[in-house]
């Protein structure tokens, strides 16, 4: 991060009526145009792509969208300008808003002040189970009928949405670390006035953003002092990096984990189609808890969203049959078809840690079955060198793994700044799996589907939606079966 503290709140127009969103189409700021526009507002938007599905809702919401970043988008003259993180500071439109006077904000910056400044903020985070953990929370709270707001970095399984205005006091919302915006180099979290939140865990990533791994630790460290000392925080207490950023709490600091220290306590869990462990809290027993998810990852982000319920006074039983409920968040762990005995699952896993935990998650799933693990390298966490030595270990637990091309981006970084495919490939190899390098997605839906065979399970790992590929796999495995 190149600021230590957010920008100074800009100066509003007295009413605002009419709003002009700048990269529209990201799934967050896609939903922000939407609850601007479910509270009165007259919104449009520009973006550099418009494509389905979040084009064509957009446009079902009444929204126009205005293709590139001209200066002409805002010939209109909105009374208020709103920048996504995508956008640079030399884009046409954002140097006109600059040079013609708008008054623009960011997309942290918008939330707050639109839909967070009379809310009990409930504020999620860490570097892996936000989405997930802010989904559980978001869905917990609503069948405890205290009827929350929520955003979430992804759409729900159990709302169909990423975002959900309610009439409570309480706001759920994913705490990003990522940076704000070209103007205002502060993470996300920093916006949202948390009045509780939880730290997952704790992890180097975002190598775009933070040298090091202190660094990291320093905006959590913030983070931290935000919340006022009647609020609470939860930590992941079987992590190290999550206590040390935690230790100062002015404010209440209870922890959740595994381990015999932890306050709220899982223990004697099972793993199977539904993951459960026996709760308790500071030596109660709160009985056994069922989620319908995978891996012990998730049975974690369980205990950080019970613990936050239960600090909002939700009932016990009421939670208990939620989490036995819960639906999970698009592209993690996502079963997107089964052909034949052949499922082919849709995960966000990027990150080595992600990764290795998802696939510890599939062979307890699946332990006699042969898995298929298939790697784009896009985000920017994933095409950088500083992981190379860590993504072999979570690969080695799958029978077969196909690495796609690397994603080509034109960001400055140097080829030995870069993701060495081949060398992956290499270390990946030597651990047991069969493993190739094919650049292409068709290719490598040809490959999968020709050596498919009943029973296999075949795991497409992402940030994006690596090219339609898990589509394509169940398109191509029904002409295949389905004769």
């Amino acid at each position: 991060m190149t600021a230590q503290s957010p920008r100074a709140f800009p100066q509003l127009p007295d009413t605002i009526h009419t709003i002009h969103i700048i990269g529209i189409c990201g799934t967050g700021m896609g939903s922000l145009a939407a609850m601007l526009k479910a509270r009165g507002y007259d919104v449009r938007g520009s973006d550099a792509m418009a494509y389905p599905p979040m084009s064509d809702w957009l446009r079902d919401q009444g929204i126009e969208i205005m293709l590139g970043y001209d200066q002409a988008n805002l010939d209109w003259n909105p009374d208020l300008v709103i920048v996504g993180n995508v956008v640079r500071k030399d884009y046409a439109d954002a140097v006109a808003m600059r040079d013609r006077g708008f008054t623009y904000m960011s997309f942290p910056e918008a939330l707050r002040h639109f839909f967070m400044s009379d809310t009990r903020n409930l504020v999620i985070t860490g570097t892996h189970g936000k989405t997930t953990t802010t989904s559980m929370v978001a869905w917990c709270l609503t069948q405890a009928k205290m009827d929350p707001s929520f955003m979430v970095g992804g759409i729900t399984g159990n709302f169909g949405s990423n975002y959900r205005l309610g009439e409570g006091d309480a706001f759920v919302v994913e705490g990003d670390e990522y940076d704000t915006a070209y103007f205002d180099k502060v993470p996300k979290f920093w916006h949202y006035a948390p009045f509780r939140a939880t730290i997952n865990n704790l992890e180097y990533d975002h190598a775009d953003i933070y040298p090091d791994i202190a660094s990291v630790e320093h905006v959590f460290k913030r983070l931290v002092d935000l919340i006022p000392a009647d609020g609470t925080l939860w930590v992941n207490g079987d992590d190290a990096r999550a206590l040390k950023v935690s230790a100062h709490a002015t404010c209440e600091r209870k922890l959740f984990g595994f381990g015999p220290h932890n306050n709220l306590r899982a223990s004697s869990p099972e793993y199977g189609e539904f993951s459960s462990a026996k709760v308790t809290l500071d030596g109660v027993d709160l009985g056994t808890f069922s989620l319908p998810a995978m891996g012990e990852f998730n049975l974690r982000n369980m205990l950080g969203a019970l613990a936050i319920c239960l600090d909002e006074g939700a009932d016990l039983e009421v939670l208990r049959d939620a989490f036995s409920t819960f639906k999970a968040t698009r592209k993690r762990q996502e079963l997107v078809g089964t052909i034949n005995e052949i499922m082919v699952f849709d995960d966000f896993a990027h990150h080595p840690t992600a990764v290795e935990a998802t696939m510890k998650a599939m062979r307890e799933r699946f332990p006699d079955q042969r898995i298929w693990a298939i790697f784009e390298a896009k985000s920017n966490t994933s095409r950088r060198r500083v992981f190379q030595h860590d993504y072999p270990r979570g690969f080695a637990l799958a029978d077969h793994v196909i690495i796609s091309k690397p994603w080509k981006k034109d960001d400055g970084l140097k080829d030995d700044e870069l993701l060495d495919i081949d060398e992956l490939v290499h270390d990946i190899q030597k651990l047991g799996p069969t493993t190739e390098l094919i650049e292409d997605v068709d290719d490598i839906v040809t490959k999968v589907v020709a050596a498919a065979q009943p029973g296999d399970v075949i795991v497409g790992l992402s940030g994006s939606n690596f090219s339609g590929l898990h589509g394509k796999l169940v398109a191509a495995l029904k002409l295949r079966f389905d004769k």
